[in-house]
């Protein structure tokens, strides 16, 4: 079934799994990984890499960016402040316009973000050129309040960062997708390939993970998983499931039965 690229402010992208690079055991496993996965989107956190260009260690000999497309991120960012700091520093360091909003509001347990503090970021944000991808929770007034600032989509939460519980409420998902003129990335949450599936099934236009592939006992098998994931609960969600029912409905027709 053919179908246009996701497009993203002005990125167009082929595939709809984006990954982390994160949590790996080594960097060769990640560049694997990332092949396996198929993904073009490749997240990094900016306060979290050494952006040194001419140190070994930079991240900017890890990541192919003539393969790749860098959405930097502001994990690890508590206030409005801290997060739109980072992200210019990205922009400034050669990392582009595109930027993975972070505010996290709860740093001890659930890594749950601060709403208010997201849409007041991205308000700035957009303001200032960025293309905005801000990370928030499953709240669909939230998500308008967003899309009216001027993000170019919205990436609710399925579960906490890294629990693997996978999308604990579909049905706000689902809401969130059907008030959406713009795009539905989940991120976070994601456990295995069925609900990298669900996500797609539910109508998600793309789905975003990293401790999902990374702390998989085979990181490399998890990634091409995910992409075979992606893709069927994608082409299911065109395709049209068939309406649930409480009772049996029979397979064959009850018409011209032989007796």
């Amino acid at each position: 079934m053919a179908e246009a690229p996701l497009q993203i402010g002005s990125h167009r992208f082929e595939s709809r799994l984006w990954v982390g690079t994160g949590k790996y055991e080594n960097n060769d496993v990640a560049r694997r990984a990332l092949e396996a996965s198929g993904a073009e989107v490749v997240t990094v956190a900016v306060r979290r890499v050494n952006l040194d260009r001419d140190a070994e260690d930079s991240f900017w000999n890890t990541i192919d960016l003539d393969r790749y497309t860098l959405l930097p991120n502001t994990a690890g960012c508590f206030t409005a402040e801290d997060a739109i700091r980072t992200a210019m520093l990205g922009r400034e360091v050669g990392m582009g316009d595109l930027v993975k909003l972070e505010v996290i509001g709860d740093p001890d347990r659930t890594l749950f973000p601060d709403n208010e503090a997201t849409l007041e970021a991205a308000k700035l944000l957009v303001a200032e050129g960025f293309t905005v991808l801000p990370y928030i929770s499953d709240d669909l007034v939230l998500c308008k309040k967003l899309e009216d600032a001027g993000c170019a989509a919205v990436m609710p939460l399925g579960a906490p960062i890294g629990s693997g519980l996978g999308i604990r409420n579909p049905v706000n998902i689902r809401l969130i997708i059907e008030a959406m003129s713009i795009p539905v990335v989940v991120d976070a949450g994601v456990g295995t390939a069925s609900d990298a599936a669900l996500a797609m099934e539910l109508g998600c236009d793309a789905v975003l993970m990293n401790t999902a592939i990374a702390g998989a006992q085979d990181a490399i098998a998890m990634a091409e998983a995910m992409k075979l994931a992606i893709k069927a609960g994608r082409l299911a969600f065109q395709a049209g499931r068939i309406q649930r029912r409480l009772y049996a409905t029979a397979s064959s027709p009850l018409t011209g039965l032989i007796d």
